[in-house]
């Protein structure tokens, strides 16, 4: 038995519509070749699908039967055709976001929230690219976005700049080093360094200063919350470098002192690393249009 969707639209119309009349001006067809198509669908199953001179037309139990598996699979059909029509026209879709980052969680948040109520139909997810190697899942097509500040050549990917930002020394004021203008690498040697539970290469503090000068601190604490971190640096458990749009409301605070890592500063640059393909989808723009936005508010502090 050769079963159509529009047997199964045919049942449904017959069936809400209670007569071949009604249901061809439904279907859009004319009664005759409604009764044809009943009647060819009736010779497939070799059962009569209609109870015969009943008003208003009644299924069989053959009829009902057909007609749950209607009402079983036209509306995932037709889920799915609009699924396919928001693929098309750009309203819906998927945005699994890796970050390498792991203090921009707290900058993301608001630009998600944003991108949210304007895109409702776009699935999004948020992976710390920090267990897995976050290019190669953007290449893979296993993510759609990694936010990541070293950006590379990679066939197929465009890496859109976001904004700059310091990494600065945080420390207690009553610190010994709250006296000095800016922090060296050797100042780390006797301290307690907290720190992300990130590997060292994406530390801006080793990457970018204590790897290239050889200089290991004391000891290393890692923390997972930002507020964890600050709370244990006003405590004089130890130091920590953040970059400078975290701590933007601390450099207000009695607690701490931040400074400058050398005398000139180090400055970093946040990417969004994003499929060449996929950035003409609208929803797409629209996430690093906000993210932007976002950005140049923390400039702007």
């Amino acid at each position: 038995m050769h079963i159509e969707f529009r047997h199964l639209r045919t049942i449904q119309a017959i069936h809400e519509a209670g007569g071949l009349s009604l249901a061809a001006e439904k279907l859009h067809i004319t009664q005759s070749a409604l009764s044809h198509q009943i009647k060819g669908l009736e010779d497939q199953a070799g059962v009569e699908l209609f109870v015969r001179r009943s008003k208003p037309l009644k299924l069989s139990p053959a009829g009902l039967r057909l007609l749950k598996l209607a009402q079983q699979v036209l509306p995932q059909v037709q889920a799915l055709q609009e699924e396919f029509t928001g693929l098309r026209e750009g309203s819906a879709g998927r945005m699994h976001i890796a970050i390498e980052c792991h203090a921009c969680f707290e900058w993301l948040f608001p630009v998600l929230e944003r991108f949210r109520k304007n895109w409702g139909e776009v699935d999004v997810d948020i992976r710390p690219g920090l267990a897995f190697d976050a290019m190669p899942a953007l290449l893979k097509e296993e993510v759609d976005l990694v936010v990541s500040s070293d950006p590379e050549e990679l066939p197929g990917v465009e890496f859109i700049e976001l904004f700059d930002y310091a990494p600065v020394f945080v420390a207690a004021r009553a610190h010994p080093l709250a006296q000095k203008a800016y922090v060296e690498a050797e100042d780390f040697r006797g301290e307690t360094l907290i720190t992300y539970p990130v590997e060292r290469a994406r530390l801006d503090v080793f990457s970018q200063l204590l790897i290239p000068a050889k200089v290991e601190p004391a000891s290393i604490r890692q923390v997972e919350l930002t507020a964890v971190i600050l709370l244990l640096v006003a405590s004089n458990r130890g130091v920590s470098v953040l970059p400078d749009w975290v701590v933007r409301e601390v450099k207000y605070s009695s607690d701490y002192i931040t400074r400058p890592l050398t005398s000139d500063g180090i400055t970093r640059r946040l990417y969004a690393a994003v499929r060449s393909d996929d950035l003409s989808k609208p929803f797409v723009q629209q996430l690093l249009e906000f993210a932007g936005e976002e950005a140049r508010k923390l400039q702007a502090v």
